[in-house]
């Protein structure tokens, strides 16, 4: 790998990475706690669930849409200075929300100053671990860090539900405050990449966060009002979702961006992001591989918690038990294959890690059924946990790798916009997949149960034809309790809405199997030798190899 870093001193030393990490584990927490703490944080701050919705999508709003430009900031500033900023950016919007009294403060403290800091902090921890790990200990580095960010989405439902049953979900945030609070008193620790004396471009910053926050609001919006066609109730643009038209325009935007960058390249300017870099076939590999696995991730994580807590009504502690055993294995992977194979083929390693995750969806695809309990989860969480481990353990030195150290700001950029961008489109894509599958159902079963009398039949074609909830039996019970339906028509409902729900998780869970097996397809762009070793240099844009499918 070519690199141009100053020749400092790489300790690559525990605490580095504990700082590094602990970073990373802080950035991702927020949103799977809030998931799990919705009903109480409305309830704390006298609003409504869609006004903590808001303030998730929002958090993920800003935070995906400024991460290019964070990058370029923290080269501008230096790593270790817009990591600091950003960190105390961060800590004051957590300690601005652990003491919110209303909505309109934890939109700012949250959504906004927790958002705008980890756009400066994730970009530059990718620099970060460049700066102070050698090639030869990187992928072990970037493993653990990458599996940091993982276990806080599998952790976050079990700290979220631990802590908000037993006390308050204000301490979750005060507690992040402690926490960077220590990063900050050992970041002199880590080493630093000097800034670099570049210019920011506000025109191409301004158009890739309009272009970004485009796209990723109108996916974040796409359960809510529908993808192309308006749900009933939502608003419409000319006639259709204002889903599709937030994609049309901002893909527009992000088009002209490129267009710019293009332009800076080609004239002598300074472009926000290289051009050259899209022209990098490891780089655009690995990149691509990170948006598939946390597209594949997040539809995982939206089905099995609802699996968990909705279809067998554990609590969210019992649910995030339950899912524990993927934390362990991924960190078990991405800490024990570089230790153990060093030198293993990145490529095969890959796509091992994806096979596992196919496989563990494909299990729990065949036994999702009326007889499932909790344990069917057990063994498909170890095998998603070490196909996600495996992939932590080379992507983030697969993509720092293929370009210097000098650019490692930008690829940081672009791998945080990747992981977001597929997180978001993930959760979007099961979601509606999910929710299509069950209100079609639903419909169906009831429309053609002889036990359920033409006029409920009828009530129900009119009341489900947008979309029917996810609920529980104990929820659907009280509800037709409520509605004073007979006992009768009550137990063939809840036999349809029970079979319901499995038939719209198997959908879903097919469907995140499906996008795991299309990122195989992609895997042909990566190397074989591993980072680090005196073979594995290659030229900024390296040809494809014709033996391999990309």
């Amino acid at each position: 790998m070519s690199t141009d870093a100053p020749a400092t001193a790489r300790t690559g030393s525990g605490l580095v990475l504990a700082v590094l990490a602990s970073s990373q584990f802080l950035m991702t927490l927020d949103s799977s706690v809030m998931n799990v703490s919705m009903a109480t944080v409305a309830a704390d701050l006298g609003t409504t669930i869609a006004g903590i919705q808001t303030a998730i999508t929002l958090y993920t709003l800003v935070m995906a849409s400024l991460m290019i430009t964070g990058g370029k900031v923290g080269t501008i500033m230096g790593r270790r200075r817009a990591f600091g900023v950003g960190l105390i950016i961060y800590g004051i919007g957590s300690l601005t929300t652990a003491v919110a009294p209303n909505l309109a403060v934890l939109l700012f403290g949250w959504s906004l100053l927790e958002g705008i800091g980890a756009a400066l902090i994730m970009p530059a921890i990718v620099s970060l671990v460049a700066a102070n790990f050698p090639p030869e200990r990187r992928a072990a580095a970037y493993g653990l860090v990458a599996a940091a960010g993982a276990m806080a989405v599998a952790a976050g439902p079990l700290i979220g539900g631990a802590v908000t049953t037993f006390a308050s979900w204000r301490y979750v945030f005060a507690g992040e405050v402690v926490i960077v609070l220590a990063i900050l008193l050992a970041l002199r620790k880590v080493e630093d990449v000097p800034p670099a004396k570049v210019k920011l471009d506000l025109v191409g910053s301004a158009l890739s966060v309009l272009g970004l926050s485009m796209v990723v609001y109108g996916v974040l919006r796409s359960a809510e009002w529908g993808w192309v066609q308006a749900k009933p109730g939502a608003p419409t643009v000319m006639g259709l979702s204002p889903v599709v038209w937030l994609l049309i325009v901002g893909l527009l935007v992000l088009y002209g961006f490129m267009r710019r960058m293009s332009h800076l390249a080609a004239t002598g300017g300074e472009p926000l992001i290289d051009p050259a870099l899209f022209r990098n076939q490891r780089l655009t590999g690995g990149l691509s591989v990170f948006f598939a696995q946390f597209l594949v991730q997040a539809g995982v994580f939206f089905t099995i918690p609802l699996f968990l807590s909705v279809v067998l009504e554990l609590s969210a502690l019992e649910t995030g038990i339950r899912i524990f055993p993927l934390s362990v294995a991924l960190i078990a992977a991405a800490a024990g294959i570089p230790k153990i194979w060093p030198r293993a083929n990145p490529r095969r390693v890959i796509r091992v890690g994806l096979a596992l995750m196919i496989i563990g969806i494909l299990i729990l695809v065949a036994g999702l059924d009326p007889g499932a309990n909790a344990a069917i989860v057990s063994v498909p969480m170890l095998l998603m946990g070490l196909g996600l481990g495996s992939l932590s353990s080379q992507l983030g030195a697969i993509t720092v790798s293929a370009v210097p150290d000098s650019q490692s700001a930008e690829v940081g950029g672009l791998q945080n916009t990747a992981t977001n961008l597929g997180a978001s489109l993930g959760t979007a894509l099961i979601g509606s997949l999910l929710f299509a599958t069950l209100s079609a159902s639903v419909l169906s079963g009831i429309q053609d149960n002889p036990a359920v009398p033409a006029s409920v039949q009828e009530q129900a074609t009119v009341q489900l034809t947008g979309s029917v909830p996810f609920i529980s039996n104990t929820q659907l019970q009280s509800a037709l309790d409520d509605a004073g339906v007979d006992e009768e028509t009550a137990d063939a409902i809840m036999t349809v809405n029970a079979d319901s729900r499995l038939e719209a998780l198997r959908a879903a869970l097919a469907l995140t199997a499906l996008l795991a097996i299309a990122a195989l397809f992609v895997t042909g762009r990566l190397p074989r030798e591993a980072v680090g070793t005196p073979d594995q240099s290659a030229p900024a844009a390296q040809p494809a190899e014709p033996d391999e499918p990309h």
